[in-house]
């Protein structure tokens, strides 16, 4: 009987360890296929009045807190003080993985300015970032084309399988969409010439369909036409929030064989909010006009075998 307890007890204990073991790598296989998710949104007009609207902001912040690293356009604040709060209350809401920004000029040909802003998880680190052409000062015929030029982020990322990659980050004009578009071919060459790395990700509300882009314009693109640079919000899909619009103005384009083969198959899409808060058009159309693109990144699985175990 003592034998019998006492193999039971052995018998236990195996199990015990066992399912610790299980355990231990159930949770490192969950971190493991947690990809980093990149994503772009137009906050349509994001300034004081959008900040002080809880009901706004609480939408805002589980819409950002799906995103490890968003370029968010269209922010106007000429006091500086919206995207300080948005991120404190983003920490707050979020707790897993606290928020960084880095922030653009105010940017605009006359009165009207907007700031690009990536807000960027912690483990993401900022090497250089680069506002395109102020450096270059030598009065380049590239300003004439953007209404605001893009701005540029080189990002490190040890937890996936591309390392570095840049983000240029663009909100083009409608009315000059084709032209700038097609410049950003010029701002990934000059990048590429600058920085030594072709692992780029092109971003943004580009204006890219319905009546802005006509056929002949889109034959012209260089962007378009070169097949290395990779369009992963097809023609097809709607970043627009209207019911009466289908455009898919919102896009990501992706270069570097690095960044390309890292991509998560089909996570590349809007991301509806309306739909998945159960929003009226006219509740969602307060937070804003557009959807949100995004897309997935594959984890570096030995990253988080050697941090987890």
């Amino acid at each position: 009987d003592k034998w019998g307890s006492c193999k039971l007890s052995l018998c236990l204990q195996s199990t015990m360890r066992t399912a610790g073991l299980l355990f231990v790598v159930g949770l490192c296989l969950l971190d493991v296929t947690s990809s980093l998710k990149i994503c772009a949104f137009n906050i349509q007009s994001f300034g004081e009045s959008k900040a002080n609207n809880k009901k706004v902001m609480g939408i805002l912040l589980k819409i950002l807190s799906r995103c490890d690293l968003c370029l968010i356009q269209e922010v106007r604040d000429s006091k500086g003080e919206v995207i300080q709060a948005l991120v404190k209350d983003l920490n707050r809401f979020d707790k897993s993985n606290p928020y960084s920004y880095v922030e653009s000029e105010r940017l605009g040909r006359k009165t009207y300015k907007e700031q690009y802003v990536y807000i960027y998880r912690s483990v993401l680190k900022v090497k250089e970032h680069y506002e395109y052409p102020k450096l270059e000062g030598k009065g380049m015929n590239e300003t004439d084309v953007f209404s605001r030029g893009p701005f540029i982020v080189h990002f490190h990322s040890p937890t996936t399988l591309v390392k570095d990659f840049v983000l240029i980050g663009q909100h083009t004009s409608p009315k000059t969409a084709m032209k700038e578009i097609d410049e950003l071919y010029a701002v990934f060459k000059r990048i590429y010439k600058k920085w030594k790395t072709d692992n780029v990700i092109i971003l943004g509300d580009l204006n890219a369909g319905c009546s802005y882009i006509t056929a002949k314009g889109w034959r012209a693109m260089r962007l378009r036409s070169d097949p290395k640079f990779h369009w992963l919000i097809g023609d097809e899909q709607d970043t627009t929030v209207r019911e009466k619009t289908h455009c898919a103005y919102d896009r990501i384009i992706v270069h570097g064989r690095e960044v390309v083969s890292s991509v998560v198959p089909a996570s590349a899409q809007p991301f509806n909010f309306k739909e998945h808060f159960h929003l009226t058009e006219a509740e969602a159309l307060e937070v804003s006009d557009h959807f949100p693109v995004e897309v997935d990144l594959k984890t570096n699985h030995r990253y988080f075998l050697r941090h987890e175990l």
